[in-house]
């Protein structure tokens, strides 16, 4: 329940090539703005002073994003050979990721696989979010896929809500707040697909509980604690479990690489990249955050 600071960098798992951190809500990534002065950069320059690499713009090499609204595993590379094996799975979907989330409302379905297309939206006033396709305004949508679990029925703050394992399939910006807002059940706290209406809570409820790369000389396998849980935030309330996140989780792990990472994407050719290409890459990594 404490905001960030830079003093309070939960690290998850530290070894010579990589540092998964648990990154609070509500604080970016990285900033090229001198007054935000409170980032993970900052606080893993804080605490790791000396794993800082002087030659990055921002220090450290983050191998994935997070919502500066979302908290829990977060992967940085600490070298850049380490840098290149996390893209590489990255690149290739081989990444397995699971978040929780409470939404509003009761959601029917126990199971769900999400696949609205999304795209940028154009309209006046809305050029920061996402829409699906069919929205006004919604330029260059691009399918994606999103499985959603529920895991419990309750209540936060007095108002039904739900609470949901979240598997993305796909990575698309703001792809999990997209989809749950499209179904009618934004996600609690989301000031900005609730259409500027949910303010109230001290958060957005929207957490990457599980991390899961597949390094073939060091598989990083994270689960960052759940904050849905009323020791830690008393408005939450639940009242009926539906399934158990642990099981769900196995299931997760054992279902075939193919069935959890397959895109609904028509079928291309796409051209070998060039050793220039790669090289290309390889240094695009090392200046900037991978996407």
């Amino acid at each position: 329940m404490e905001p960030a600071s830079l003093e309070n960098l939960c690290v998850l798992y530290h070894s010579a090539n990589y540092i998964v951190v648990n990154k609070h809500w509500d604080i970016r990534i990285d900033s090229k703005m001198w007054y935000e002065k409170q980032t993970v950069q900052s606080q893993l320059k804080h605490r790791f002073p000396e794993l800082a690499d002087p030659y990055t713009y921002y220090g450290f090499r983050f191998c994935h994003q997070l919502d500066f609204s979302t908290s829990g595993a977060l992967c940085v590379a600490l070298n850049k050979a380490a840098a290149g094996h996390a893209y590489r799975c990255f690149k290739d979907r081989l990444v397995t990721k699971a978040y929780l989330a409470l939404v509003r409302g009761v959601v029917a379905e126990k199971k769900m696989t999400l696949d609205f297309a999304i795209g940028k939206n154009t309209t006046e006033g809305k050029t920061h979010m996402m829409c699906t396709e069919g929205t006004e305004g919604c330029e260059n949508p691009k399918p994606c896929q999103t499985e959603l679990t529920v895991l419990e029925y309750g209540a936060y703050d007095g108002d039904p809500v739900t609470k949901v394992l979240l598997q993305p399939l796909t990575g698309r910006t703001h792809q999990l707040r997209v989809h749950c807002s499209a179904i009618g059940h934004p996600i609690v706290g989301d000031y900005t697909y609730s259409l500027r209406t949910d303010n109230a809570p001290y958060r957005m409820m929207l957490h990457a509980y599980f991390l899961h790369i597949p390094l073939e000389n060091e598989p990083i396998h994270v689960m960052a604690p759940d904050p849905f849980v009323p020791s830690l935030d008393s408005k939450w309330a639940p009242q009926r479990c539906v399934n158990i996140l642990e099981d769900l989780l196995k299931n997760i792990l054992t279902k075939p690489q193919a069935e959890i990472q397959e895109e609904p994407e028509p079928v291309h050719s796409y051209p070998v990249e060039s050793e220039e290409q790669q090289a290309q890459c390889q240094q695009w990594l090392c200046e900037w955050n991978l996407d």
